[in-house]
């Protein structure tokens, strides 16, 4: 038996022997939390392994799982991982095309669906593939369940664990153990394919730069079928640290507050959101108790974390503290020491005010490609620098080429693009490095940023060069701005198409008396106008000449990943965007 760590099932006997915990996970089920312990959880991927097997399925065979994060996910992962099979986790909100076209392309045997809504959302694909089993995970009328597989291992005799421990023993560290689809901001999604090693190192390594240990729990809330909770989750795993699913994105402050967790990891847009929230709360203030709030928001965007300051700003930081931000904390359960935020870029003024609050987030860089982390902000001094992804993780060597794109070699680039070793070859070289497509620098030749991506850099009219991320980032940080996209292209100024956050513009509207049937109707308003043009006015003065936006259009409809604009990991889609306003993008520029 291979007692190394460089396989994702080594964490279940390396659990076993140094983490026995009576929570190692949880979830909300009907409103109670449904625990786990380490014994339980080992036992049940041993059963669901042999299940699998028993079954009729094979080594190297896919399982598409479709499946709202929760216990039960980890089971499946693991009981797949263990028995030398590909695990292939689907996003809950796809379309039936998409479905249809992913379990083809992966050939699935199998199909895991979580509960009746993306039950009722992917059964149309499925009914076009009758050789696909399916399995849920809630119970569903007509369907088999999950708990089937897991009781038919409980039943394993002497030769069934002899196959499984054979099996598992001819697992190599490099050896396919998951294809994971990027959601893609153009084209068809391309299928990710990432080893043991890839996903395991990537964990193991990143585990030094989290200030949590097996005496503090974690919230997880982000979809699991993304690379970057995932990774976590086995980080958290490798740590002893017991993993709380949040029942829905509604509920985690509520579930924050009861487990009183420690940390969590996120995407920019949750933080957004809070904040947005909390100011909400602080409009609805009045007198002393108003002036103190905004005051302590003042002081906070002149906080960067780690560094000195005059003994009268910590002195008014301290007061901001206890007054104000203190009541943050609690709001988020009081424990909170670690939040990690990744898969887009974040917003430096969020970076000081959290960090201002007392809650210092490590923002991070990653890809699918690259299991996913490549750098991370740590929690100290020498190891974060406000405005970059951190340092480059150990064991992962970055270099920047003549043109700006960051390079990546390391154990966590992946293996390939699953049938296409046609684009594989395009962006691993010959020389095995990766290239991310992201433009960047090393500040002091240790902290990562990223500039922007290589493909929405565009040039103006005049020859210069517009990186539109930058731009959008400061853009986002108007409290009437939810989304935007900079254009521009051979033109000679660049412009912004704005979806307006609409529910502070609606309140926005009610307090000035703006009189508006519907969304149509509030964008074109005059003082609407008038009023995001102040916006501009002073989102440009942080910005050099060319960068500068003369012109912008707000649009009526909010971006989201249904209504196509984002990716599912919330990325912009630029092509959609330039698709769908390609007569207002040409107004712009008459």
């Amino acid at each position: 038996m291979n007692n190394k760590l460089d396989r994702l099932f080594d964490l279940l006997p390396y659990l076993e022997q140094n983490f026995q915990k009576e929570v190692i996970l949880a979830g909300k089920s009907t409103g109670t939390w449904k625990s786990y312990s380490t014994k339980e959880y080992v036992q049940k991927c041993q059963h669901f392994s042999i299940g699998l097997l028993k079954l009729g399925l094979e080594k190297e065979d896919k399982i598409i799982t479709v499946c709202n994060s929760r216990p039960e996910w980890n089971v499946i992962d693991m009981g797949i991982a263990q028995a030398g099979m590909v695990h292939v986790p689907l996003y809950p909100n796809l379309t039936e095309d998409e479905y249809a076209y992913l379990i083809e392309h992966s050939e699935a045997k199998l199909a895991i669906i979580g509960n009746k809504v993306i039950y009722n959302r992917i059964k149309p694909a499925l009914e076009r593939f009758a050789d696909v089993k399916v399995y849920t995970v809630d119970e569903i009328e007509n369907e088999a369940n999950f708990s089937e597989i897991v009781e038919s291992g409980e039943k394993a005799s002497e030769e069934d664990l002899q196959k499984l421990n054979a099996l598992s023993a001819s697992i190599l560290p490099d050896d396919l153990v998951t294809i994971i689809y990027t959601s893609g901001t153009t084209g068809a999604p391309k299928g990710v394919m990432l080893s043991h090693k890839n996903i395991l190192s990537n964990a193991i390594d990143s585990s030094a730069c989290i200030p949590l240990n097996s005496n503090h729990k974690v919230i997880s809330f982000l979809p699991l079928c993304h690379v970057y909770e995932r990774m976590l989750n086995y980080l958290y795993l490798y740590c002893g640290i017991p993993i709380y699913y949040a029942q829905n994105m509604g509920t985690i402050v509520k579930d924050l507050n009861e487990i009183k967790a420690d940390g969590f990891t996120c995407v920019p847009r949750f933080l957004e959101k809070v904040y947005d929230q909390i100011v909400a709360k602080g409009k609805d203030l009045t007198g002393f108790k108003k002036s103190m709030f905004f005051w302590s928001i003042k002081l906070a965007e002149q906080y960067v974390p780690f560094e000195r300051k005059s003994w009268w700003y910590n002195l008014q930081l301290k007061i901001a503290r206890k007054l104000i931000f203190s009541k943050w904390q609690a709001a988020l359960g009081g424990n909170v020491k670690m939040i990690v935020s990744g898969g887009a870029a974040m917003q430096e003024r969020l970076g000081r005010i959290f960090g201002a609050a007392g809650l210092l987030v490590q923002e991070g860089y990653g890809l699918t490609e690259t299991s996913p982390v490549n750098a991370v902000n740590g929690y100290s001094k020498e190891e974060y620098m406000l405005g970059t992804v951190g340092p480059v993780l150990n064991g992962v060597t970055v270099k920047i080429a003549e043109d700006g794109e960051i390079l990546v070699k390391g154990p966590n680039v992946m293996k390939g693009y699953y049938k296409d070793p046609e684009y594989t070859s395009q962006v691993i070289d010959n020389d095995g490095w990766f290239h991310t497509g992201d433009i960047g620098m090393l500040v002091d030749n240790k902290f990562l940023k990223i500039t922007d991506r290589k493909k929405s850099i565009f040039k103006l009219s005049s020859g210069k060069y517009v990186a539109p991320q930058v731009v959008e980032n400061k853009a986002k940080e108007s409290n009437f701005i939810e989304q935007a996209m900079v254009v521009g292209e051979n033109e000679k100024y660049t412009g912004l198409v704005i979806s307006p956050n609409f529910d502070y513009l609606h309140f926005w509207a009610t307090k000035h008396n703006v009189v508006y049937r519907d969304n149509e109707e509030l964008v074109k308003h005059p003082e609407v106008k008038k009023r995001i043009q102040k916006e501009i006015i002073q989102i440009n003065k942080g910005l050099s000449a060319h960068e500068q936006m003369k012109t912008f259009v707000v649009v009526a409809h909010e971006w989201t990943p249904n209504t196509g604009e984002l990716s599912a990991s919330l990325k912009l889609k630029r092509d959609v965007v330039f698709g769908k306003y390609a007569t207002e993008i040409e107004e712009m520029f008459q």
